[in-house]
Formats: structure tokens, C-alpha cells, sequence
């Protein structure tokens, strides 16, 4: 199976650059067992699934993890994204200018107006794979480092939203769930729920329950390879909560739906498959890359946002409604106007 046969032509006016209000987004939803697709809205979803359906979503929570500051002591322009704690002082990130920051460089991270008194500092001690760097942060005169990343940094956008961030997009590139600090990327199909539209979905007899997974940088990684089988996705942390768990059981059981709020989700769920319909609880790590000819064992629908053409979230996606049903859809959507890609409009697949 080659790459190629993932491609499809996206207008660049398609993809989003703003977000639309929550509960207010278009819904393509896709049936697999007819073929067919029609137009909807997300706030139509307490009516598009059933009573004793169950609606898996991943809670964790986008951290500003794109500090803007300086080198020390020459005060050109310097960029880190933190991609991973190591321990209290010490992350994996990504630095700009690379090639400029050697092991020993340092970075200074300071905003008079937005966190006047406060100042990050930082030290590049190893390079390491994928152009990533370990370095060492502290706070000047002390105080806790997390708190002056929250001051200082910025919520690390898509690279494919053409703007700065906003003080708004700290909120709204936020799911209105999110509880466990620790991606640098949202997981976007859930910034089409509000809380009106959540309390809908309850009010209906669909229940709700949690994963985590934090997502990592690699969610942007591009698919160079030419076949598909070549391609590997970077490892991401996840967590199974035993309610969760056990609910997903008691819905199988019920011969009801465990209905998957994005890709990461989907991903956290089919890794800890146990084999019988059910899933295992507790931490865990996945690398797990699904393509058409994955036999979904967990899953039975999906929500989930428009993706971009050779990616391995499409391919997930394919995997699940089937490739070219999902790539007619997604041309039909394109001649309709779908907005596309992490504040675009959503799919339901089921």
C-alpha cells in the first residue's frame, strides 16, 4: 500500500485559521455499512447515537509549551518547545536556531509586559535524535519552574495555522475537559464539545468516560516514506482509568457502542486492547500505527476532525470507514466547504 494512495487536493482557504464557536461546527456523518454520508451539525449528536452508547474522550490537557526569549549573552532572537519532561529542571525540546545552540548555549525567557518580574532560563546540555535537546531550566532567584512556563509561554499551535497565538487560543485550543496537564498538541475532535452539548449527550442516555494520552509532537510528523508498512509514529504516554475500563466492558456487554473522540483516543483505546472487547487499565506507552488492515477491537465509531492528505491520522481514519470511503467523503467535503485540520469542522463515523 503506497502513501500515494492517501493524497487528495485541499484548497489552503480550507484550512481553518480560527475556530468555530463550540457545539456549532458541521458534522459529516459517514455510514459504513450503506456507503453513504450526509451533512449534519455537531450539536445533532445526542440524536445521532443511541442510549447506552458510550462517549470516550482524552482529558489531557495543552500546556504553553513555546517560550519566545533570547540567546545569552547575544541577545539574538531564541525559540524552545518543551516536548517532554524529564524531571523537575530537565526537558526534551526542540531549539531555534539550531545549528546556532550548541551543548552549553543558554536562553533566556522573559515578557515585561505579560509576566513582568519573571524570568526563565535555559541551557542546552545534549543534543539528541530527531534534532531534539535535552536542557536544563530554572527560575531567576528561584520559584517554580512550571509556573513561570505558565506565564512566559504560548499554547504551540499547528504549524499549519498561519498566525500568532492569541490570549483566546489558550482557552479555546483547550478541550472544556481537560484535567491532566502534559500535551503539546490538543486533541482537536474534542473542541467541538460544550458544555450544553455535553450535558445533551448525557440527558440522552450516553454516557461519558476519560482517557489521557498527551500528545506529543510527533502527531505533526510527515509520512516521507513511499509505503505505508515503512512508516512508524513516535511514542505517546497514555492512561486507562479502571472506571473507564470497566464501562467499556459493561457497554460491550450491553452490545452497545464505545464511541472514540478522536485519534488519540482511538489510539490510547485499540493499545490496550485485552483481545475480548475490553481494555486494559493503567499507564502504558504506544507506538501503535493503524492503517487499513487493522482490525479495530475496542472502537465501533468516531468522532474526529478533517485531516491532512498522506498522514497517518488518514490513514487511521481509513482504517476504520475504509479507504475509499473515506477519501470520497473527504472530496465531497472539500466541494462543500468543510473546514479542515485542528480548528476545522468534525466527522462522525459510525
Amino acid at each position: 500500500m503506497l502513501v500515494s494512495d492517501f493524497d487528495f487536493d485541499l484548497p489552503d482557504s480550507l484550512i481553518a485559521q480560527h475556530p468555530a464557536p463550540r457545539g456549532a461546527s458541521r458534522l459529516l456523518v459517514v455510514d459504513r455499512a450503506a456507503g453513504s454520508w450526509h451533512e449534519a451539525r455537531i450539536g445533532d449528536l445526542p440524536q445521532l447515537l443511541s442510549p447506552g452508547d458510550l462517549l470516550v474522550v482524552n482529558d489531557s490537557r495543552v500546556f504553553p509549551a513555546r517560550l519566545l526569549g533570547r540567546r545569552d549573552p547575544s541577545g539574538g532572537a531564541a525559540e524552545c518547545l518543551l516536548l517532554e519532561q524529564v524531571d523537575d529542571a530537565h526537558w526534551q525540546a526542540l531549539v531555534h536556531p539550531g545549528q546556532k545552540l550548541k551543548n552549553g548555549a543558554r536562553l533566556i525567557f522573559d515578557d515585561p509586559e505579560r509576566a513582568p518580574g519573571v524570568a526563565l532560563h535555559a541551557e542546552v546540555l545534549e543534543r539528541r535524535f530527531f534534532g531534539r535537546r535535552l536542557v536544563k531550566l530554572w527560575v531567576e532567584g528561584g520559584g517554580a519552574i512550571q509556573n513561570a512556563i505558565d506565564a512566559l509561554g504560548h499554547i504551540p499551535l499547528p504549524p499549519y495555522i498561519h498566525r500568532p497565538d492569541t490570549p483566546e487560543d489558550r482557552e479555546r485550543y483547550q478541550t472544556v475537559y481537560a484535567a491532566s496537564r502534559g500535551s503539546i498538541a490538543a486533541p482537536t475532535a474534542g473542541l467541538h464539545f460544550d458544555r450544553e452539548l455535553l450535558g445533551r449527550i448525557e440527558q440522552a442516555g450516553i454516557r461519558r468516560a476519560p482517557v489521557t494520552l498527551h500528545v506529543g509532537y510527533g502527531t505533526f510528523k510527515p509520512v516521507r516514506v513511499e509505503r505505508v508498512d515503512a512508516h512508524t509514529v513516535d511514542m505517546e504516554r497514555f492512561e486507562i482509568p479502571a472506571a473507564t475500563a470497566a464501562a467499556i466492558r459493561e457497554t460491550h456487554d450491553a452490545h452497545r457502542r464505545v464511541v472514540a473522540v478522536g485519534t488519540t483516543t482511538t489510539r490510547a483505546l485499540e493499545s490496550a486492547a485485552d483481545g475480548e472487547g475490553g481494555v486494559r487499565q493503567g499507564a502504558a506507552a504506544s507506538e501503535l500505527f493503524i492503517y487499513p488492515g487493522y482490525r479495530f477491537q475496542v472502537v465501533d465509531a468516531l468522532v474526529t476532525n478533517f485531516h491532512l492528505p498522506r498522514s497517518s491520522l488518514l490513514m487511521l481514519v481509513a482504517a476504520f470507514a475504509g479507504r475509499d470511503l473515506t477519501l470520497a467523503a473527504y472530496r465531497d467535503a472539500v466541494a462543500r466547504g468543510f473546514r479542515f485540520y485542528s480548528y476545522g469542522d468534525a466527522m462522525l463515523i459510525r
